[in-house]
């Protein structure tokens, strides 16, 4: 499916101060089926913004027939344009990253679902996907009771304090008191050998996603950070798993959020021990 890219400047207001958000959208071009919907799509980048990796990455979701939006994540600090994979880029990323609000971060997930759900070629059915902060940044979004299917790769920052101008970050705690209970399905994906995401901070998410009850699978990959991204990935994309776990998530999107299986019932049949 071919597909097209716009984009949309936003305003916003976290944390009392106006400003603008440039969201960009990646959507399906079939021009000979003008009243065409398709499901959405959240797309939320590394600390670079959107890079050619991450435009590449909503461009195949966007191509399987979603509507994709792509937040700019550090518009208060600079333009929409791509930070440079580069040390001085890394270093500005996380300096950004520490600086900006929970709130602000909250309020663009919010304000690019919002879009999706106003365009008129999208069914108002939402995923969310990100890779890196953007994998912290989509299980968030997940909050939000519109967002119905959620893939997360590499989500660093979930167990930590790195979040919010070193303030503790709360999503375990959002999760723990229910906030994803009985919403949508959750993926996350990490490498085992990830230095970003220790062993004990992914067993304190998993344990956490656990006892939370929330409906959700849990991916530990022979691989390092940043494995998905095809371009300056310091040695470290793996393309062929790069491919399966995309199909991974299609699957997951598929069943989540382009069908409408009605509300999941609690419980389920009893699962019977047998071989």
């Amino acid at each position: 499916m071919l597909v097209k890219t716009s984009y949309r400047d936003v305003p916003t207001k976290a944390n009392g101060k106006e400003g603008t958000i440039r969201i960009y959208i990646i959507e399906p071009n079939v021009p000979e089926y003008p009243e065409a919907k398709f499901p959405g799509c959240v797309v939320f980048s590394e600390i670079y913004q959107v890079t050619g990796p991450v435009e590449r990455f909503g461009s195949n979701i966007a191509s399987e027939g979603y509507v994709v939006a792509l937040p700019s994540s550090f518009h208060e600090f600079e333009g929409p344009e791509a930070i440079p994979y580069d040390t001085e880029g890394t270093d500005r990323g996380n300096k950004y990253k520490i600086e900006k609000t929970v709130e602000a971060y909250d309020e663009d997930a919010t304000l690019a679902v919002d879009l999706l759900v106003s365009l008129p070629n999208c069914t108002g059915r939402i995923a969310s996907t990100g890779m890196c902060l953007g994998g912290h940044l989509a299980l968030r979004a997940a909050f939000d009771p519109r967002v119905l299917g959620t893939f997360c790769y590499f989500a660093t920052d979930v167990h930590s304090a790195t979040l919010g101008k070193g303030k503790s970050d709360d999503t375990l705690i959002k999760i723990k008191k229910g906030d994803l209970t009985g919403k949508g399905e959750v993926t996350m994906v990490f490498g085992k050998q990830d230095t970003h995401v220790d062993r004990d901070g992914r067993s304190l998410i998993r344990d956490t996603l656990d006892e939370a009850g929330v409906t959700f699978t849990f991916l530990e990959v022979q691989a390092q950070h940043a494995f998905i991204r095809d371009e300056s990935s310091k040695g470290r994309w793996d393309a062929a798993l790069t491919r399966s776990l995309f199909g991974m998530m299609m699957e997951l999107f598929t069943r989540t959020v382009a069908r409408d299986l009605g509300p999941r019932k609690a419980g389920g049949n009893k699962i019977e021990h047998v071989c």
